[in-house]
């Protein structure tokens, strides 16, 4: 048996990258919430006492970037001067301007707003056919987050991270080898005290306990201290934990970031369309694992490349695969955009904890209401 060991990370809504993230998103929202035909690209840095909001954006909405920022950053947590960052007291920047005409050209017709590539995994590890790793890194910082707004006690503030090395033989997932929980927390919290919180309330909370066993090895707060954190700490950018939005590592990434961007950017539509494509080819039974890449030019409607990989799992050619899909999906950036109601303000709540997978959440690109017609068609 061929033995392996695949770690990822998630953080939680109070790291730095993450609150840019829900700010340039909370931003799309905002604009689309009152114009639907709102062209965004926006970005937002952060660092002690300051955050920057750049970027393009023509719109016949008044979206209040003062007013936005501080809500998010309010809404994450830092809502007292004692962490170093706090939504009153911390300078509000914003430099935003119209979306070029040449780049609407395109986009007014039903192009894509950008080049690009795009992918789409699904796998078989978890119900949410997603890997395995991420999909419990995830769910460690979702409980880290939970738990600190549910305590009454001062023990954990809003910054911090996990990360699971899961052992595969064969492919397939046997065991924990390692979790690692880091967490801001108060100062007066003891490392001890600390370190049994996090374990019986977060990890043993969370952890499937049959894929623990005495060799599994438990690190927290690895330092010994994380009282300073957040944008006091370290800076923040919109765009920096692409892998933790997608597939924590396992699968390629073509690079664009998702947030802060209205859905004619297919850095964004295009990757969750190749998510949905993904996971009904999963779903319906033709494959195991799949990986599917989508490309397209700026301004042109239809993909100028599809790829669907199944990496010896599939039951059928993969080129059929990708000719059938491309007869059931219109691709075009206005197609996915109908198909899954992107014109709606649904984006911040995809800014944290991962864009895929969160059934619970009703992602229209994690629907599997394409899979039967697969099945038949393939």
């Amino acid at each position: 048996m061929k033995k392996n060991y695949f770690t990822s990370e998630s953080v939680t809504e109070g790291h730095p990258d993450k609150l840019c993230d829900q700010i340039s998103d909370a931003i799309v929202d905002s604009a689309l919430s009152q114009d639907p035909e709102s062209r965004v690209a926006c970005e937002t840095l952060t660092t002690t006492g300051l955050i920057m909001v750049v970027g393009e954006m023509t719109t016949q909405a008044y979206v209040e970037i003062q007013n936005i920022a501080r809500d998010v950053v309010r809404d994450v947590g830092y809502d007292d001067p004692n962490f170093g960052f706090d939504y009153e007291s911390c300078a509000v920047i914003s430099s935003l301007h119209d979306q070029t005409r040449d780049i609407a050209m395109g986009v007014d017709t039903g192009g894509a707003g950008d080049q690009g590539m795009m992918f789409g995994f699904a796998c078989r590890e978890t119900s949410e056919l997603m890997p395995l790793p991420i999909m419990l890194a995830h769910k460690l910082t979702m409980r880290l987050a939970e738990f600190r707004k549910t305590t009454n006690e001062c023990i954990l503030r809003p910054d911090g991270k996990s990360q699971v090395t899961v052992e595969y033989d064969d492919g397939m997932p046997k065991r924990i080898d390692v979790v690692l929980v880091s967490s801001q927390h108060c100062p007066e919290m003891k490392s001890q005290e600390l370190n049994d919180v996090i374990k019986n309330e977060i990890i043993l909370k969370i952890l499937p306990r049959e894929l623990i066993d005495s060799d599994t090895k438990i690190l927290i707060n690895p330092t010994g201290r994380f009282v300073s954190g957040g944008p006091s700490a370290d800076s923040g950018l919109t765009g920096r934990k692409l892998m933790v939005d997608t597939y924590g590592g396992y699968a390629r990434h073509g690079g664009g970031a998702f947030s802060g961007k209205d859905p004619t950017k297919v850095d964004r539509s295009g990757a969750y369309l190749a998510r949905y494509l993904a996971k009904n080819v999963v779903a319906s039974g033709i494959a195991d694992k799949c990986e599917i890449q989508i490309a397209y030019a700026i301004g042109v409607s239809d993909p100028v490349s599809l790829l669907v990989e199944t990496f010896g799992t599939g039951k059928t050619d993969e080129n059929k695969i990708s000719e059938t899909l491309r007869k059931l999906v219109d691709m075009s950036p206005r197609g996915i955009i109908n198909r899954f109601s992107l014109k709606n303000p649904i984006y911040r709540k995809t800014a944290v904890y991962g864009h895929f997978g969160r059934e619970n959440e009703g992602f229209p690109w994690e629907l599997t209401d394409l899979a039967d017609e697969l099945k038949k068609t393939v």
